[in-house]
């Protein structure tokens, strides 16, 4: 089963980058944050408050969702509502919860072995859901290409917010794993980062 892990905070190009790389090697591709915020997103819709771990624990184990190009929850597409500012405030305290990190873990590896591999992104998927991933890489960006790459969805105080949230976490905090390979792409066009990682994969 081929596993290929891309981690990294938010805006450092983890969705697009490995979008392609499963492209270039024929394997389906996961974002596993957007579980993170189909959580986030019915928890908002129902009200619940954030800092309560057993409803949102209860919750994540209660939805059915179907992740891939579109996201249906519960047989409705919410795909073009996962990005709305109030899932983003919400997010980072929601992937905070360990029952909630319990179940889309337990839920991220078997959508993996259904599929009989695939290249995985977020933020926690070469220290924890897949540390024995065939390559574990790392992207960063510096903050002004980050903040710019997110200015539709998110401001650079929103990035902050989330950058500390994630990285000081108690349950599977946003780390370079033990063996991952660190990719800056601040600047750089995807396709030569791409290029990068799949050559990566070749010397191996």
């Amino acid at each position: 089963m081929r596993v290929v892990a891309i981690d990294g905070p938010v805006g450092s190009g983890k969705s697009t980058v490995a979008k392609a790389v499963a492209q270039r090697l024929d394997l389906p591709y996961l974002e596993s944050g957007a579980m993170y915020r189909v959580v986030a997103w019915a928890a908002v819709k129902r009200g619940i408050d954030l800092e309560a771990g057993d409803e949102l624990t209860a919750l994540a184990a209660e939805l059915h969702m179907d992740v891939g190009e579109r996201i249906v929850v519960d047989g409705h597409d919410v795909t073009g509502e996962l990005r709305s500012p109030d899932v983003g405030r919400a997010v980072s305290a929601v992937a905070a919860t360990p029952g909630v990190r319990t179940e889309l873990v337990r839920r991220q590896r078997e959508w993996v072995e259904q599929h009989r591999g695939a290249v995985v992104e977020g933020r926690d998927i070469g220290s924890v859901v897949f540390p024995e991933a065939e390559l574990k890489v790392f992207l960063t960006a510096s903050a002004g290409e980050r903040a710019r790459r997110r200015s539709l969805d998110e401001t650079a105080d929103d990035l902050a917010r989330r950058d500390l949230l994630d990285s000081t976490r108690a349950v599977s905090p946003l780390v370079v794993s033990q063996g991952a390979v660190v990719v800056d792409t601040t600047g750089r066009p995807i396709e030569d980062v791409v290029e990068e990682i799949v050559a990566m994969l070749e010397k191996a």
